[in-house]
């Protein structure tokens, strides 16, 4: 029984784990303190977001959805590595579960398969999801497993717990599947290395941090303009889920462009005439185009 870390306390041990860490608005404060308790804490549970975009993952568990309000975790693991703090306190991410499964995560003991959802985990668990679509096919980076490994470790070791106090949703309540494309007992064992050893082992080198092409301006989005930039923009819209092509993207500007651009900046709340489908400056930055 332990009760949970504090923001700071836990960042401190992130940090000290070799997790790169991006903090998110007021995430220390962003949490559902308000609908139950949160701890004593037993364990981390490792999600799947079945998403794909880091941006727009971020704001999904952030946020939440109409049904389910945010946060959807304590942190989002990126294909990257990089781990963006989301919230802190309760977070609707575990559900309900089996009792059976907490009482052998508590006793750090085998897990019993998992056949009831009778016990709220959200008050129990720290939670991380991991972006990736879980399918099973689409792959999991060795940066982001790497990363998976760090962060449990890195709260299994502020507790003094093992790697048995880290599971999957899968493993909690019945019907889930998450995390899909590597398997707990895997993951379990990587973490139990990693404790094993007298300190965090050093992070691997992080590739240079991308850079985004700068807006071009909206007089540049004209019928006739062809640039690698466009290409890259579309690469973009689509990789959001805002494409509109049927051939393409490609470097010419074309009315596909438009519609796809147009489906982004509603994606962004914009309407009516702010949604026409030629970029402004505002809704450029926050597609991130990268450099070409």
């Amino acid at each position: 029984m332990a009760q949970p870390l504090s923001a700071s306390a836990a960042l401190s041990a992130l940090r000290a784990e070799g997790v790169e860490i991006v903090e998110v608005g007021n995430w220390r404060t962003h949490n559902r303190d308000h609908m139950g308790e949160w701890g004593p804490v037993h364990g981390v549970m490792i999600h799947h977001t079945v998403t794909k975009g880091t941006d727009s993952t971020v704001r999904l568990c952030r946020d939440g959805h109409s049904t389910l309000p945010g946060p959807l975790c304590h942190g989002v693991i990126a294909k990257d590595g990089t781990v963006h703090m989301v919230g802190w306190g309760r977070a609707n991410h575990a559900g309900s579960g089996d009792d059976d499964v907490l009482r052998a995560v508590t006793a750090e003991s085998a897990l019993p398969t998992d056949n009831e959802a009778n016990t709220d985990g959200n008050a129990h668990f720290y939670g991380f999801e991991c972006e990736n679509l879980g399918d099973g096919r689409d792959p999991w980076p060795a940066a982001q497993l790497e990363a998976i490994e760090r962060v449990a470790a890195a709260i299994c070791r502020a507790h003094g717990w093992t790697q048995r106090s880290v599971i999957g949703h899968l493993e909690w309540q019945p019907g889930k599947v998450d995390p899909r494309g590597f398997t707990m007992a895997s993951m379990r064992a990587r973490i139990g290395e990693r404790l094993a050893g007298a300190k965090p082992k050093p992070p691997a080198p992080k590739p240079p941090a991308k850079t985004y092409e700068p807006f071009p301006g909206a007089a540049f989005f004209a019928v006739g303009r062809r640039s690698a930039v466009i290409t890259a923009m579309g690469k973009r819209l689509v990789a959001e889920g805002c494409g509109r092509y049927q051939v393409g993207p490609g470097p010419g500007w074309t009315d596909a462009d438009r519609k796809s651009y147009s489906a982004w900046q509603r994606k962004l709340g914009y309407s009516g005439s702010d949604a026409d489908g030629i970029p402004g400056k505002t809704s450029w930055d926050r597609l991130r185009v990268p450099n070409v």
